[in-house]
């Protein structure tokens, strides 16, 4: 699973977008099957990009067998707003440990 991460996340920075975060949110049972599967890993990518970027990003997803399903979305201020509040608590939280 790392190496299809990694595989993105090239591309992105490849293609000039500033990765901002990236979490593992590891395997997770799904809600419903999909493809005959139960459970997925799921990864979280927060990143700056120009629209071009995004399509050719959702091109490669379609075409790896190994993502089932995706979401990309552009953010507003106020989902900018809390996920900025949501890395500096998480960040608080590991100095913290």
């Amino acid at each position: 699973m790392k190496e299809a991460v990694e595989k993105f996340k090239a591309l992105l920075v490849e293609e000039g977008a500033e990765i901002i975060n990236e979490e593992n949110w590891g395997l997770k049972k799904l809600a419903y099957p999909i493809q005959k599967k139960s459970t997925g890993f799921y990864q979280l990518i927060e990143f700056n990009a120009e629209p071009s970027v995004i399509e050719k990003l959702e091109i490669n997803f379609r075409r790896d067998e190994r993502i089932i399903r995706f979401l990309t979305f552009r953010m507003d201020k106020y989902a900018a707003e809390y996920a900025a509040k949501r890395r500096s608590v998480k960040s608080t939280k590991k100095e913290e440990n």
